[in-house]
């Protein structure tokens, strides 16, 4: 019998929006931005994190960020969401999946990113145990459009490659 090691690969795409409010920190990426406004939510509000783990529970198939850490238990009240990031990278591991990549894209009029994406994904790809290569962070306006282009809200989308190595007996 020969052991030959494949690989199962997925996709994933996760996508989160809050509103922005005054008197809270704004977190994106897993890092603090300098803004007068921070985003509304249960947890720290971090909507690239948030994302980023709904695109990783959506590639293996094991929910949502709603279902794995409810906005109604009060453990993840304002948490840090780089502890649920590390909390879903445990749990996919136990069921033998790696990342492999990640490309986030956050949707904001206001504060500029440019000089934070590179911070931002050094701590993603540290909070993964990835290669800072295999992480890309990119922000985009609304051109004015609807919420998130009225500075009322910040918007992320993910997307994810993940992999899983397969054993066969032949």
């Amino acid at each position: 019998m020969i052991d030959d090691i494949n690989y199962e690969y997925r996709t994933g795409i996760g996508t989160d929006i809050h509103r922005l409010v005054g008197g809270r920190p704004l977190k994106l990426g897993g890092i603090l931005i300098p803004y007068e406004k921070g985003l509304l939510a249960h947890s720290d509000g971090d909507v690239a994190l948030h994302a980023m783990i709904d695109a990783i529970l959506g590639a293996t198939g094991l929910g949502d960020i709603g279902m794995i850490f409810p906005d109604t238990d009060p453990q993840f009240a304002n948490i840090d969401s780089k502890e649920l990031v590390l909390k879903t990278k445990e749990y996919i591991e136990h069921k033998n999946w790696e990342i492999v990549n990640v490309d986030i894209t956050i949707t904001l009029e206001e504060p500029k990113l440019g000089q934070y994406k590179a911070q931002m994904k050094r701590c993603i790809a540290s909070l993964l145990g990835i290669d800072f290569l295999n992480v890309n962070v990119k922000a985009k306006t609304n051109e004015g459009l609807g919420e998130v282009g009225q500075g009322l809200a910040i918007s992320a989308i993910t997307a994810v490659l993940i992999r899983r190595r397969l054993k066969r007996t032949l």
